[in-house]
């Protein structure tokens, strides 16, 4: 085993750069998963808000919503406020529109660098592993043919190495990215979901 970066080789700045991404990956999906936690939550409240607007209790009706955690609170909180104010018709929908697209950018943001983690980590390990091979055959021509198999494999497996540390840096980063994306969707549907609710109770066009 090497004991250290520098013994691996050319392999060695490559896994240490593979180890700088591992450790932002996994703190950027933490990091995630606690803003999305709860994109989905305070489902009872607003099922509460379209009773209580359908009753005509538009003043309830917002504040079951105006301080809930989830995307689809705050934009129904507005599409509210803006019918209780008189608002209507596509100008109201496009800002709507525009709201859901922010909370919707909001959820997704930084998703894309881990889909970017996972694209190039395996592409730095074959990288890795094809400096590695090319480091090994060169002291196998240096040794003109005489270099002891066991130094040679040695190499091999050190190159190899860098293809390894790429896919276990590829696949947290790809599984978090996937369900993190997933669950940015979810929060997605459930504003449209709750604005289109709110649209049918008020009479107005979706579209």
């Amino acid at each position: 085993m090497p004991s250290s970066l520098s013994d691996i080789g050319t392999g060695g700045p490559i896994i240490l750069l593979l180890l700088i991404l591992s450790v932002f990956s996994l703190a950027l999906i933490v990091y995630k998963i606690i803003q999305l936690w709860r994109v989905t939550a305070n489902a009872p409240a607003r099922e509460s808000a379209l009773s209580s607007y359908e009753s005509g209790n538009f003043a309830e009706a917002r504040k079951a919503v105006e301080n809930g955690p989830a995307p689809a609170d705050r934009v129904l909180a507005f599409a509210i406020k803006a019918l209780n104010d008189g608002k209507s018709g596509p100008p109201l929908m496009t800002e709507l529109v525009r709201r859901g697209n922010e909370e919707f950018s909001r959820m997704t943001n930084h998703i894309r660098l881990l889909e970017l983690i996972a694209m190039i980590s395996p592409l730095l390990g074959l990288l890795g592993t094809v400096l590695g091979m090319i480091q090994s055959f060169q002291e196998l021509e240096l040794a003109q043919g005489a270099a002891n198999a066991s130094v040679l494999a040695g190499g091999i497996w050190q190159a190899l190495l860098t293809t390894a540390a790429g896919l276990l840096v590829a696949i947290p980063a790809a599984v978090g990215a996937t369900l993190l994306s997933a669950r940015a969707e979810r929060g997605a549907q459930l504003i449209e979901g709750a604005v289109a609710q709110l649209m049918l109770i008020a009479g107005q066009p979706t579209t």
